[in-house]
């Protein structure tokens, strides 16, 4: 319903607006060619500078255009790898005639995303990256998105195939909620996890004419979130870029550590991605398009069997499920033991039957064997004079933490993965100043991502529906974001609700028919079998000591350990289902159906709804004095999950969550030389304290084309919906959300509630969002138009970390995880440096080198110690960034004018320390942690390209990783082979 009042509202006002259009007009017309080989050149945009009117050249290069605008103005002509043109109109013109120069463009790019009104890179404010329609032809990535991992600052964690998490300036995570994706203004997060899914449902290649990252806070002018970056992804306009362009890529996945589901070895697999759009314009009035793309893989498989567990004095380098008890492997799934139940949990109950007849005895097990152990024990002690509890300490029930055999991911997920987006938009321009638009974007897709555990997304669907109006110096828009989670379930519950559907791990009413009495049960059966006889031929060898007979037999018992945890382990283990049998995909298919806690299936359809606008206030104040902006947003988030992810109002159903905001921003210019700006913003959440969030900036130029700039930049992030009203059983752990409403819930201020681990009581403080602080300087300067360099050096503070507590009560039998803030401040800095140098012919080399340095653990800025994900007071966070990252390039868009191209890129990131709530808790102390780690890797990527004029396309031939060098971006993650493709684009307007 409040989808369709802002759509009709916003209509209304569009054909309201219809009899604005001005009878006047001046008529443009003529012919551009390029300047080389004077052939004329389609799809070249000629706009009116400062309007929302304008056209493109046709096969033949012309082009007409009538203008409401009265004269002079300007028009501005500009196309793909050419020089832009302004020419001054001052009436009637039908005979231009028009040649642009072919560039290699350094410095000239025009952003939008760092003050939100044009301007040339090289006087940017803040740091920025971009990536044009040239970039994103060249790269050797097999996408875009993928691209971006080149871009200086930027960490990728990489999930799946189609999934990639993007962030910048350190805290990453599998899920990243501190950079704002925008598509086309909109933001592009599932409204239920708060982070964007990648590109899954983002935007088509064909469609992209630009991305623009903006590394760091960005909340003064874009809000909640923008705490670490955001990333702004354009498409293309039906008015400019008009015709039918497709696209055709596939290739080859490898990768050695893959297999099919019976363990057949599955290294090479194909992988196809085809796209389509087509765009018209009619007029220069009316303008459509429509978007395709789909794609098809087998995708990366998470197959690290590393032990986690850090039980029984094993870590991720010695432990294994061969030599360890109590083995949790990463991607092994029901082999948790988040209580750390060990044989010695089960002293108690030996204690209770030593005490039992043994006509009871029989009624509990008819087959005698719980007498007959019972009734040993009895026997030693009575030989020896040791009480029978000391036997059953220290020889039947050691202190040995013990696990369930889990299921691999691989037989729990299913690798086929796919994505396809769908989009449409129709622009109107009612006169030269206003232009509406009505856009869709539709995506749906299946893959796997990283988070407190491994998420299967079957057929996730994410749409976005978008209204807009807009004009040279404002825009008005309302959209809503709606998530769909399609049939997605939790691989880990999935293990685990498969074994215990199976056979319990502890039944009370049939202890002897559960996995864990079996398995202790069946050891102690073995040791005491074995120890009567161990015990003496001790006595034969020191008949006058029993105790030292009894120390020598307990020594001679652990030598048989691994034999008796063996026999344990399979008696316990008898009739375990296989993967792919019947009974595993009975019990598989009735767990997916259920929904969280009482199955694996992951429910949300979680919407968004959110308003904004901006206005430059260019009319009512004379920019030369101060170039004003204003702007203000409201968004709302209708939780729904169907109570399985967040937490239900007591009257039923889920929460809604209600912000505001509203921005002011000056910027002040000193005859080219000097730039301030300034601006300020102010955010409000319904659940939290509102937020202020300034930023000032200078760019000072000197001798043209070298600038320095300095910032302080302020950001926040809102706690996360999930941060704020999740109510989720997780294998590691309850997860609940940090307000007042989640945590009553459960009676956890009864006084009762302590720090896992420990005596500690916990009060609950107040919870806000997150702050960062950061002061940045930097140099961007073009040197004889052939050496472009831009450095960096920002320090930052984060204030009200949103970390996480583990907790205890004995209202709760599971360890509680709930969001907290660190009540100091973290403290982190690092710099940047790229340069990028045209030789002649045109051939480029470039490279960039960036580091990110958290100020903990005795870590400094330039030496070779990695980052710490605890603090020097115990406390944990998820810095999970390398220190050091760098790319190296060398490329040529176009050699000789042969149409002939390439581009090498090499990449190289440090071995960093990870630390998500994926992990144990026993993993995230801060000796343990050390041993968490993310290796170092290098790739190398490459392609050559050929443009085919007389088929107006291009074809390219390369790969990702070429040297095949397998690595993993995360932990959990899966491990990342090679790639290698060729793709086929054809462009109706090609030049």
């Amino acid at each position: 319903m409040q989808k369709t009042i802002t759509y009709t509202l916003c209509l209304t006002c569009l054909w309201s607006l219809l009899s604005l259009a001005a009878a006047a007009q001046t008529r443009v017309s003529g012919r551009i060619t390029n300047e080389s080989k004077r052939e004329p050149l389609a799809g070249i945009s000629i706009a009116v500078r400062g309007k929302v009117v304008g056209t493109i050249t046709d096969q033949k290069g012309q082009f007409s255009l009538s203008v409401n605008t009265p004269p002079p103005f300007t028009l501005a002509i500009t196309g793909v790898g050419f020089q832009t043109q302004e020419i001054v109109i001052n009436g009637n013109r039908t005979d231009l005639d028009i040649s642009l120069k072919e560039q290699v463009m350094l410095g000239q790019e025009v952003v939008v995303s760092a003050s939100r009104v044009e301007e040339n890179v090289l006087k940017s404010p803040v740091s920025i990256e971009k990536m044009d329609i040239r970039s994103i032809q060249s790269t050797a990535a097999p996408s875009f998105y993928d691209a971006l991992r080149n871009l200086k600052g930027v960490e990728v964690s990489q999930q799946s195939v189609n999934f990639s998490s993007v962030n910048t300036r350190g805290f990453t995570s599998n899920g990243n909620n501190r950079l704002v994706q925008l598509v086309d203004g909109m933001d592009n997060q599932a409204p239920g996890l708060n982070f964007p899914v990648g590109n899954v449902a983002g935007i088509s290649e064909l469609d992209l004419e630009s991305v623009e990252l903006l590394p760091g806070a960005a909340s003064a002018l874009y809000g909640p979130n923008a705490i670490n970056g955001l990333l702004l992804m354009t498409s293309k306009s039906p008015f400019t870029y008009q015709g039918l362009s497709a696209q055709a890529r596939g290739g080859v996945m490898s990768a050695t550590n893959r297999t099919t589901i019976d363990g057949t070895p599955q290294v090479n697999t194909p992988f196809y991605d085809v796209a389509f759009r087509y765009a018209k314009a009619f007029k220069n009035r009316l303008a459509f398009k429509v978007n395709a793309n789909y794609v098809t893989a087998k995708d990366w498989q998470a197959t690290d069997y590393r032990d986690q567990s850090f039980y029984n004095g094993y870590n991720p380098s010695t432990g294994s499920a061969q030599n360890n008890p109590g083995y949790n492997g990463v991607n092994v799934y029901g082999d948790e033991n988040s209580s750390g139940v060990s044989l010695a949990s089960f002293r108690p109950i030996f204690a209770q039957l030593l005490g039992v007849p043994t006509s009871q005895l029989s009624v509990i097990d008819p087959s005698g064997r719980l007498a007959q152990l019972i009734g040993g024990v009895q026997q030693v002690s009575a030989q020896t004079g040791i009480p029978a509890s000391q036997i059953v300490n220290d020889v039947l029930l050691p202190n040995t933490v013990v696990s369930r055999t889990g299921y691999p991911e691989r037989g729990l997920v299913d690798y086929n993965t796919h994505s396809l987006k769908l989009n449409g938009a129709v622009h109107y321009r009612f006169n030269d100043k206003l232009e509406g638009i009505l856009q869709a974007n539709w995506g749906s897709g299946t893959t796997v991502y990283t988070s407190t555990d491994r998420y299967y997304i079957n057929n996730f669907q994410l749409a976005q529906y978008k209204a807009e109006l807009r004009g040279s110096d404002f825009f008005v828009r309302a959209y809503s974001t709606q998530e769909r989670s399609g049939d997605a379930y939790a691989a880990g519950l999935l293990g685990s609700f498969i074994l215990e559907a199976w056979k319990p791990s502890i039944n009370q009413s049939n202890l002897l028919g559960s996995w864990y009495p079996q398995y202790a049960f069946t050891y102690a059966g073995g040791a005491l079998q074995a120890f009567p006889r161990a015990l003496q031929q001790a006595l034969a060898a020191n008949p006058g000591n029993v105790a030292a007979a009894y120390q020598s037999a307990v020594a001679s018992i652990n030598t048989l350990v691994p034999t008796l945890q063996a026999a344990a382990l399979g008696v316990a283990d008898a009739g375990k289902p296989a993967v792919g049998s019947a009974q595993f995909n009975q019990y598989a298919d009735a767990i997916k159906q259920q929904p969280i806690a009482q199955g694996a299936k992951f429910l949300d359809r979680t919407n968004l709804y959110h308003a904004e606008g901006m206005y430059h206030l260019r009319s009512l104040v004379d920019p030369n004095l101060v170039d004003l902006t204003v702007g203000a947003n409201y968004r709302m988030y209708a939780l729904n999950s169907g109570g399985t992810l967040f937490l239900q109002k007591p009257e039923g159903g889920e929460y809604t969550i209600h912000e505001y905001g509203a921005y002011l921003q000056a910027i002040k210019s000193f005859k080219d030389v000097l730039k301030i700006t300034g601006s300020v913003r102010y955010d409000k959440n319904q659940n939290f304290r509102g937020v202020f969030s300034p930023r000032i900036s200078a760019v000072l130029t000197a001798a043209k084309d070298h600038n320095f700039r300095a910032s302080y930049q302020t950001g926040f992030r809102i706690p996360t919906t999930q941060n704020q009203y999740i109510n989720l059983n997780t294998p590691v752990a309850l997860l609940i959300g940090g307000l007042p409403a989640v945590r009553d819930r459960y009676n956890l201020r009864d006084g009762r509630t302590t720090i896992f681990g420990t005596s500690t009581s916990y009060d609950f403080p107040e919870f806000k969002p997150e702050r960062v602080l950061t002061f940045e300087v930097g140099y961007k300067g073009l040197i004889a138009n052939r050496l472009l360099i831009d450095a960096y050096y920002y320090n930052s503070q984060m204030q009200n970390y949103i970390g996480a507590v583990v907790l205890s009560n004995p209202g709760v039998p599971v360890p509680i995880q709930t969001p907290r803030n660190y009540d100091k401040s973290i403290t982190y800095q690092g710099f940047g440096l790229g340069i990028d140098y045209v030789l002649p012919k045109n051939f480029t080399i470039g490279g960039n080198l960036s580091n990110t340095t958290l100020n903990a653990g005795g870590v400094g800025l330039f030496d070779s110690k990695k980052n710490q994900n605890v603090l020097d007071d115990g406390f944990q966070i998820g810095f999970n960034t390398p220190k050091y990252r760098y790319n190296l390039s060398v490329a040529n868009r176009n050699i000789g004018n042969s149409g002939w191209g390439f581009n090498v890129t090499w990449r190289y990131q440090d071995a960093f320390l990870w630390q998500e709530l994926l992990q144990p808790v026993q993993s995230r102390t801060l000796a343990n942690s050390q041993q968490i780690i993310i290796p170092a890797f290098s790739t190398l990527d490459a392609q050559v390209s050929k443009k085919i004029a007389p088929i107006k396309s291009i074809l390219k031939v390369g790969g990702s990783n070429i040297l095949r060098n397998q690595y993993t971006t995360g932990w959990g993650n899966p491990t990342i082979g090679a790639m290698y493709y060729v793709s086929l684009t054809f462009d109706e307007l090609l030049n």
